[in-house]
């Protein structure tokens, strides 16, 4: 009826899907290296806060963690049913890659998740830390596989071609630590934590709202703006770094991303404008003079690269990754700017009591996942018309499908996914909305349980 090809509508299922999936994952690496801090620090330093706050966070993580590893079996049954050509010849590279993630993060996620959850009465306490230690390794393992196997799409190294066309490994280790692994890794990472930070931080800003002397908001509040402030200027470091690798091994995405359709010496840095394949030009452009050549160069003459040096059947979707990029660019600076501002109000001891940095900081929750949402775009938006970057192309890629039968399963997925994670979704929303309470008899159980203290200790006594 649309008039829309099979090709179309897979690339919309396989959008579709991955943005859905990768806002869990990315919600469940921070948190869970935000409760090994809790509980670590819980065990340290013996205050009942932490533990606290760790047994708020930890049902949320649950439902977050489940939904983010349904979603992702969902996501890989494409590669079979949407993707088999790709599939066929990428999969002697990537199957053992995505066959090693699941060996070495998703089975020690799940093995030490149950004790995690439900096992802090019946284990001892360092060794209830261990598993949680274990399930924060996991998700960043699984972080470390996943974007091994994009990374060595956007610029593979390490393989040969067989007889049948297939890519067959031919060095693993560069295979797996491909030249834009590590820059991905870190930045992808990062922005899980940020992302993180910010959800934790606008639960505890909301709850500051209704009560400032609420302790374990004030805990939330605090430690999510340290992480605000000391890590957001880490991400643009990093997210500078990795576009100076793109810039070496993807020069078409760059010269998308920056909107430069010519080459240019002493590039202006573009900030606005509406990017138009068919002229060959940037419309209505608002821009700083050689900025772009000083930030991808380091230099005031520096050359770029523009679209055309290269084929146009090969440029990317210029106007969505411009303004997606920029849309990431954006959010990372208004982390940026709450993180000084935090570092102010705290130098100042004021930082409990600045309602609208609590406004905004919880107004902030969301944009975490928004910036998550605009790189990746950027990122795999940037790379067509390609799957693995220069070798094949994602014409080349799709199952031979007619249109009716992938849009069938389209429709199935938008339904199934917004009722089954809109309900997820809502029902973590709920138990933000829950007050982080002290809760003095349950940790004195608790304690007692986990070899914190004996039974016959005296809790009241400020020595014990």
């Amino acid at each position: 009826m649309f008039d829309i090809s099979a090709l179309d509508l897979a690339r919309m299922q396989f959008a579709f899907t991955v943005s859905f999936h990768i806002i869990f994952p990315a919600f469940s690496i921070g948190l869970a290296s935000y409760l090994a801090v809790l509980e670590g620090l819980w065990l340290w330093k013996k205050e009942d806060r932490y533990m606290e706050v760790f047994n708020y966070w930890k049902t949320i993580f649950a439902v977050g963690f489940g939904m983010g590893a349904v979603s992702g079996v969902v996501m890989a049954y494409q590669f079979g049913t949407n993707w088999s050509v790709f599939s066929d010849k990428a999969g002697p590279v990537i199957g053992p890659l995505m066959g090693y993630e699941v060996l070495s993060a998703f089975f020690l996620e799940a093995g030490f998740l149950g004790i995690m959850l439900f096992g802090q009465k019946r284990v001892g306490a360092k060794l209830h830390f261990t598993a949680t230690l274990m399930v924060a390794a996991g998700t960043l393992f699984s972080a470390f596989w996943i974007l091994s196997v994009n990374s060595w799409m956007q610029t593979p190294v390490g393989h040969a071609m067989n007889a049948q066309g297939q890519f067959i490994p031919d060095d693993w280790m560069a295979v797996i630590f491909n030249p834009s692994f590590p820059y991905r890794l870190v930045h992808m990472v990062l922005a899980a934590y940020l992302t993180t930070a910010f959800v934790v931080g606008a639960v505890g800003a909301y709850h500051l709202l209704k009560d400032k002397a609420n302790e374990n908001a004030r805990l939330m509040f605090s430690m999510a703006l340290w992480m605000a402030a000391l890590v957001t200027p880490l991400q643009i470091l990093a997210g500078d770094q990795h576009g100076l690798n793109t810039l070496e091994h993807q020069p078409a995405k760059i010269a998308a991303i920056e909107g430069h359709y010519e080459n240019v010496t002493g590039a202006p840095l573009i900030l606005f404008g509406i990017p138009d394949n068919e002229k060959a030009e940037v419309l209505y452009p608002i821009s700083i003079p050689r900025l772009g050549s000083l930030i991808l160069t380091h230099s005031w003459d520096g050359e770029l690269q523009g679209l055309e040096s290269f084929p146009k059947e090969d440029w990317p979707n210029t106007f969505l990754v411009f303004w997606t990029f920029r849309i990431m660019v954006g959010i990372g600076f208004i982390m940026l700017f709450i993180g000084f501002w935090s570092l102010l109000r705290r130098y100042q001891g004021r930082l409990y009591d600045d309602r609208w940095l609590a406004r905004a900081v919880t107004l902030a929750g969301p944009i975490g996942f928004v910036a998550v949402l605009c790189g990746w775009v950027t990122t795999e938006a940037g790379r067509q018309p390609w799957t693995i970057y220069g070798l094949l192309r994602t014409s080349e890629s799709a199952s031979p499908l007619v249109a009716a039968e992938v849009g069938t399963t389209l429709l199935a997925f938008i339904v199934v996914y917004f009722t089954l994670f809109g309900v997820g979704v809502y029902y973590m929303l709920r138990l933000m909305a829950v007050t982080p309470e002290k809760t003095p008899e349950k940790m004195e159980t608790l304690k007692r349980a986990t070899g914190m203290v004996s039974a016959s200790s005296n809790l009241d006594d400020p020595k014990t």
